[in-house]
C-alpha cells in the first residue's frame, strides 16, 4: 500500500469529518457559473514523506506525473511566468493575453540578489549552498514577495522551500498557505519530492524527508463527491522512482529524466471543476 495514499485518505477524512465549512462567509473564489465556491477546511496539516522508503504518488487516483514535473521545471529551471513556455493548460485561467501570470512563481525565483559571495537568484543560491555550505540553516527560497503581490495574477500557494542537510541526507520543508486537496495536493507533493531528488543528486547527497506544511487544507463543495469516491478506492503498491543519475547540472534535467516503474493507479475519469 502506498503511504501517500494512507496520508491523503487520512487528511481528507479529517477535513470531511472535522472540518470547518465557510458556507456562511463571503469568499473570493467563484465557479464558472458565477456561484461562490465554498470549502470545508482544516488548519495546520503537516505531512511527512520519507523518500528513502518510496516515491509519494497516489495510487487511489492517477496523478499526472509528467505534467507535474513540467510545471516544476517551468518554475525552478526556466524561472518563467509565461504559460507559453509551459506544456499544460493548468495556468490558462490566470494568464493575460500575452500569456503572463504577472510577477509570480518563476519570476520571483529568477530575481537576482547580492550576497557576500556574489550575485545569485534564489535557485542558484540554494545550489551554491548545498555544494559549498551544506551545514547552513539558511538554505531557503521564498516567493511570497509582498512588494510584488499587486502585480501577481494569483498569490503563490506553495511559497517557501527550506532545505536542510543532516549528515549526507537532504531534507526539505514545503510551506503552503492554501491547498486544494483534490486538484493540487499530490501534484505538489510529487513536484517537491522530485525537486529534492534533483537537488540531492547534483549535490552528492541522499534525498530524505519531505515535510509538507499546509496552513489551509480544504476541499471545495463541488469536489466532495469526487473525493469521497477516490478515498474509497483500495490503495495499491507505490511505484519505483527512476531518475537519470548521470546528470550533475540542475539545468540539464528534462521531463524525460524521470520515470515511474510499476505505476498502476486506479482510473480517474472525472473532469474536475476549477474554482477561480
Amino acid at each position: 500500500m502506498s503511504k501517500a495514499d494512507k496520508i491523503f485518505i487520512a487528511n481528507c477524512l479529517d477535513i470531511l469529518e472535522n472540518g470547518f465549512w465557510d458556507t456562511d462567509l463571503k469568499v473570493r473564489p467563484k465557479w464558472n457559473d458565477g456561484a461562490s465556491a465554498h470549502t470545508v477546511k482544516r488548519f495546520g496539516i503537516v505531512n511527512r514523506y520519507d523518500l528513502r522508503e518510496e516515491f509519494p504518488i497516489l495510487t487511489i487516483r492517477r496523478t499526472a506525473f509528467k505534467l507535474s514535473i513540467d510545471e516544476l521545471l517551468w518554475i525552478w529551471q526556466k524561472k518563467s511566468n509565461n504559460i507559453n513556455e509551459l506544456g499544460s493548460d493548468i495556468w490558462d485561467e490566470w494568464a493575460d493575453a500575452d500569456g503572463s501570470i504577472g510577477k509570480a512563481y518563476g519570476y520571483q525565483l529568477g530575481i537576482k540578489h547580492r550576497y557576500k559571495e556574489g550575485e545569485f537568484d534564489q535557485v542558484d543560491r540554494v545550489i551554491y549552498d548545498l555544494k559549498h555550505n551544506p551545514s547552513s540553516r539558511r538554505i531557503i527560497t521564498n516567493i511570497y514577495n509582498h512588494s510584488d503581490l499587486s502585480e501577481m495574477n494569483l498569490y503563490p500557494c506553495a511559497y517557501s522551500m527550506t532545505f536542510n542537510v543532516t549528515g549526507n541526507v537532504l531534507n526539505g520543508i514545503l510551506n503552503q498557505r492554501s491547498q486544494d486537496m483534490l486538484m493540487a495536493n499530490n501534484w505538489n507533493v510529487c513536484q517537491y519530492a522530485v525537486l529534492l531528488h534533483m537537488m540531492a543528486s547534483i549535490s552528492g547527497l541522499i534525498p530524505g524527508e519531505l515535510v509538507h506544511v499546509i496552513a489551509d487544507a480544504h476541499i471545495y463543495d463541488r469536489h466532495v463527491p469526487i473525493v469521497k469516491e477516490i478515498i474509497s478506492n483500495e490503495p495499491r503498491p507505490a511505484p519505483e522512482f527512476k531518475m537519470d543519475a548521470s546528470i550533475d547540472n540542475f539545468y540539464d534535467f528534462k521531463v524525460s529524466s524521470f520515470k515511474l516503474k510499476g505505476y498502476n493507479p486506479h482510473a480517474f475519469l472525472h473532469e474536475i471543476p476549477v474554482a477561480i
